[in-house]
């Protein structure tokens, strides 16, 4: 999956708290929506936003789904936050010599 999809899916607050309660292990749709307040369907339109940006993946055995974090899925989002963790020390160093400067 590519970033975009990524940030997409992580940019709404409730895909969010679900893949948090992902990293406690893995649960099924009815776990997951114990305490938000939502419908059993809505839950499922996340879980599938969630899997389409490879971010989770599920596993059936009859009816029973449960879900899970795939570690892989941040693989991009990673390397995308390592390409700019680069650019800020330098930024900040140039700052800080800025205003040494201005305070002299």
């Amino acid at each position: 999956m590519s970033e975009t999809d990524i940030f997409r899916a992580l940019a709404d607050p409730t895909r969010r708290a679900v893949l948090e309660r992902l990293a406690g292990g893995e649960l099924n749709a009815t776990e997951i929506r114990v305490g938000l307040d939502m419908s059993q369907p809505a839950v499922s339109q996340h879980l599938a936003v969630l899997r389409q940006a490879g971010l989770i993946s599920e596993e059936r055995s009859g009816r029973n789904v449960r879900y899970r974090i795939r570690a892989a899925g941040l693989s991009p989002l990673h390397d995308w936050l390592g390409r700019h963790r680069a650019f800020w020390p330098e930024r900040i160093d140039r700052l800080k010599t800025l205003l040494k400067e201005m305070d002299q």
